[in-house]
């Protein structure tokens, strides 16, 4: 796909970038619909297709090989793609969960209030999930004994069925999505303990924004404008998270609207817009934090090969005209 010129931000050939997310349309993709229906990726000379995923780890695959430009995914699960498949296409180019929504969940009436309650308990991971793959790090973090908690492998659609059930004592998973999915199934609230691993040692950063290098290298103004019309999307949602969920709700209309306007709200304000994302703008890294992270990751992974920060995340693509900045 290639850019024939460029006049003023927008491209003057419109470029395919169908846009591979992590999940299901849930109220946190709200500002990619928002960049779709207010016209932002329009203005940049981009079609933008936005389709679900099935887990952390989809996209990355999916963008590696080609079969989409940009995806959706959780660094920590690129760091070890690439450490595992070394030179595939893809990198980081926008972080957007500046604090990783990784979490346990679990039932207070079962137990589970702290950490160091996990021992003993039954825990409920999908193997595919991002959080589930952070466990080890976090257990670590926290002086949790591995060996005493019987983990159970559940797929994704039975993950909180089975805890609001009691078959499990504990989930790990998105916070705002496994922590809502149980209200909707009747569990009160005040039987729901979220236990952030980001408040619990762990330094990792979340969900980023990736691209396929190859494409990166041949449409660099295509990829700027696809993360400029994100963060413009992203302003519309902030400033009116109910039309964020309407968008939603347009392509998920099984959805609940209050539920998702929960989800979305919680994603902004524990994920996205962080203090440090409100002080440094959207999208960027802390280098001294990402190495410690990298670390982190060490602690319970062994790398094949010498990590390399360079490899896993650029600055490159992000825009520089203000449209970051959230004050």
């Amino acid at each position: 796909m290639a850019v024939a010129c460029i006049s003023g931000p927008a491209l003057s050939q419109s470029v395919a970038m169908p846009f591979a997310l992590d999940w299901q349309f849930e109220g946190p993709s709200a500002p990619y619909f928002a960049a779709v229906d207010n016209g932002h990726f329009a203005a940049e000379g981009l079609e933008v297709e936005v389709t679900p995923g099935q887990g952390s780890l989809d996209a990355i695959p999916k963008v590696a090989t080609g079969a989409f430009p940009v995806g959706f995914a959780d660094m920590a699960s690129l760091i070890k793609f690439l450490d595992q498949n070394p030179g595939a296409p893809v990198t980081a180019v926008m972080m957007m969960y500046n604090k990783p929504a990784f979490a346990v969940v679990g039932r207070i009436s079962r137990g589970v209030e702290t950490p160091a309650d996990l021992e003993g308990k039954v825990l409920g991971a999908p193997p595919p999930d991002g959080a589930w793959a952070q466990f080890p790090v976090f257990a670590r973090e926290n002086g949790i004994d591995m060996d005493t908690i019987r983990v159970e492998p559940v797929g994704f659609p039975t993950r909180e069925p089975m805890l609001a059930e009691n078959q499990v004592d504990a989930v790990t998973g998105f916070s705002f999505t496994s922590s809502l999915n149980l209200k909707r199934l009747g569990v009160p609230a005040e039987d729901i303990s979220v236990i952030l691993m980001a408040d619990h040692g762990l330094d990792l950063y979340g969900n980023a924004i990736i691209v396929n290098t190859d494409f990166a290298e041949a449409n660099p103004e295509a990829v700027t404008g696809f993360l400029r019309a994100v963060a413009h999307g992203l302003h519309d949602v902030a400033a009116d998270p109910a039309s964020g969920v309407q968008m939603l709700i347009a392509r998920n209309p099984a959805a609940d609207p209050e539920l998702e306007l929960e989800r979305l709200q919680l994603a902004l304000d524990q994920n996205i817009l962080t203090d440090w994302v409100m002080e440094n703008g959207l999208g960027g890294i802390d280098e001294a934090r990402f190495a410690n992270a990298i670390e982190q990751i060490r602690e319970t992974y062994e790398f094949q090969n010498e990590p390399d920060a360079s490899l896993y995340f650029t600055d490159a693509y992000l825009p520089d005209d203000g449209s970051l900045s959230f004050e």
